[in-house]
């Protein structure tokens, strides 16, 4: 064990992370080359580029991860990690595009051989399926399926787990019971299929997200004869390049080629190794140094390394590292019905008496854990702006005690306040992130507590306001990525008060905002991308003048690519992993 006490511990491996960082940022990767030879590896060589790009098929791609799919039924899941991994055996209308980067959050043609055809309303979308898609038997894919899949998520009693957009759109009232409680042979009203090619949805509002929903795997195509209902996450059936081969739930899986997946059919999969082989060890720092020892290829869960296995990789192999941005943002929400966060200076006292720096120092540096945030929104997300109104940026992430102060006399607290702030014990780093934010607050008069907690608890706790209320917690500090890329994906379940629940809550500030309300709906009904974009922006101000809920960091990890590897991307979909379906390997 080590000997340092564990803030020392973090700081010293951050440091050293940091310094060797620095050393290699003139040394990236090439381009890469067409046989998979290793002239496009080097440090950040899948960032937003192909690192050893290959055609090349064959051998076999190992992953390891710390925990389990949390379904592999594609209606069930909810996992980033998850959802990437399915790109191997499910198939959608629409997709993600396989390319690095923001290139990567582009909608493509699927299942379908076009994007959908919307009417003038913007209530309908219509596909026609590609021509030889085919189940894992050999057996025609149809129209019938995709709807079927899709209405497998109305039996919530059954299909737990998994999103709830595309039912929320097509059924806001709940009507259907879903397909094993359903007797009537038209199923969903809302989805029609008037022959095997054709498949058309009915929405009863528009919402300009409708495609981002149908890209999840929760859009996924189900043979009926196939559904083992609950038991289908056991062994789900295939319509992509790879089928199940064994399944031991928390410690293997094994994908092999479907020999009945048609390449000419998939214009996204390019399907290059011919099995996949998961393992699955809670064991984080053996899983890094297996990683370096060339045991494993990729990190399936893909939240970057533990800090003496990032402090050994860029040290000793560095050709190996990325230093991945994520989608995800690190952040402080303000609860305003905990006083004194009622008063919006009394919230923008604790935005200019926070050292941004510090927090980003205290988490690994620029480098290791991400940069300093201005927006509320993620860069990968349309709405991002460099709107900065509290001047963090122009500062370098320094506080501005004066003017701390300054807000603390205009809500009535000129000698400052208490407030207790929640943070996660089992979540690296932020103990020591809230602690730090503490050390700093209480330069300007505020007086901050820390209350641990374990994050497996945060649904019961800081997700319900009542619990919040009663054990008196004024701050929460947290993390939080997109389901999908765009402000609705991303945004509505923090901000829109609508979104408020007595369980399970993310509207942390607890924000009552009829006008934040109004803008999501306007936003969500514009089927214009760039128009909606205009919309998050303007949301995205609105929130950030009332300090309802303070950014600090944009996350970045160290994440190991291993020299195996050919066709190596970061992919913005999915929140900064690679794109596992494009991976291949040197043989």
């Amino acid at each position: 064990m080590p000997t340092l006490p564990p803030k020392r511990r973090l700081a010293a491996g951050a440091a050293l992370v940091v310094a060797a960082l620095v050393t290699t940022t003139a040394c990236g990767g090439g381009d890469g080359d067409s046989d998979g030879d290793g002239k496009g590896a080097g440090y950040n060589a899948a960032l937003n580029k192909v690192a050893n790009a290959s055609k090349k098929t064959g051998g076999t791609l190992r992953m390891v991860g710390k925990q389990d799919l949390d379904s592999a039924d594609p209606q069930r899941a909810y996992y980033g990690m998850s959802w990437d991994f399915m790109r191997f055996y499910t198939r959608q209308l629409v997709s993600y595009d396989t390319k690095p980067g923001k290139a990567g959050t582009k909608l493509v043609p699927d299942l379908a051989t076009s994007t959908a055809k919307i009417s003038d309303d913007g209530k309908t979308y219509t596909y026609t399926l590609r021509d030889g898609l085919t189940w894992e038997d050999g057996s025609k894919l149809t129209s019938k399926d995709v709807k079927y899949g899709i209405e497998r998520l109305w039996a919530t009693d059954t299909i737990t787990g998994g999103p709830g957009y595309i039912r929320q759109t097509l059924d806001p009232k709940g009507d259907y019971k879903g397909p094993y409680k359903d007797s009537s042979a038209d199923g969903l009203k809302a989805i029609e299929t008037p022959d095997d090619q054709t498949i058309i949805f009915k929405l009863p509002k528009r919402n300009g997200d409708f495609e981002q929903f149908l890209a999840m795997p929760a859009g996924s195509p189900v043979k009926k004869a196939k559904d083992t209902k609950a038991k289908y996450t056991q062994r789900p059936f295939s319509s992509g390049p790879y089928k199940f081969s064994e399944y031991k739930a928390g410690k293997k899986i094994v994908l092999v080629r479907n020999d009945k997946w048609k390449k000419a059919s998939d214009p996204i999969r390019p399907a290059l190794p011919d099995k996949v082989d998961v393992t699955i060890s809670a064991n984080l720092e053996e899983n890094d140094k297996r990683l370096m020892a060339g045991d494993y290829d990729v990190d399936l869960n893909g939240t970057g390394m533990t800090q003496s296995g990032r402090v050994t990789a860029v040290q000793k192999h560095k050709d190996s590292v990325d230093n991945m941005h994520t989608s995800f943002v690190r952040y402080v929400a303000l609860i305003h019905t905990a006083k004194p966060f009622d008063n919006v200076h009394c919230r923008k006292a604790v935005f200019y008496g926070t050292d941004f720096a510090g927090l980003q120092q205290t988490r690994g540096g620029a480098l290791a854990a991400g940069d300093i945030a201005n927006s509320t929104l993620p860069k990968a997300v349309p709405g991002y702006s460099d709107y900065d109104p509290y001047g963090v940026v122009e500062r370098k992430g320094k506080p501005d005690a004066a003017k701390a102060k300054e807000e603390l006399k205009k809500c009535g607290k000129p000698d400052g306040f208490s407030a207790k702030i929640t943070a996660r014990n089992n979540n690296p780093g932020e103990v020591d992130t809230a602690e730090a934010l503490q050390a700093q607050l209480k330069k300007v008069g505020i007086n901050v507590s820390v209350e641990q907690l374990d994050g497996a608890d945060s649904a019961s706790i800081t997700g319900s306001p009542s619990v919040v209320r009663k054990r008196g917690y004024s701050m929460q500090m947290s993390g939080w990525g997109p389901d999908f890329p765009t402000g609705q994906g991303y945004a509505q379940p923090l901000f829109d008060s609508r979104f408020l629940n007595e369980n399970g809550n993310y509207n942390e500030s607890q924000i009552k905002d009829p006008k934040i309300d109004k803008m999501f709906d306007d936003a969500i009904a514009e089927t214009d991308p760039a128009k909606a974009a205009e919309i998050y922006k303007k949301l995205d101000k609105r929130i950030l003048d009332q300090a309802d809920w303070m950014p600090f960091l944009y996350e970045k990890n160290i994440t190991w690519r291993g020299p195996r590897l050919t066709n190596a991307y970061m992919s913005d979909a999915y929140n900064g992993r690679y794109d596992y379906v494009a991976l291949g390997v040197k043989k």
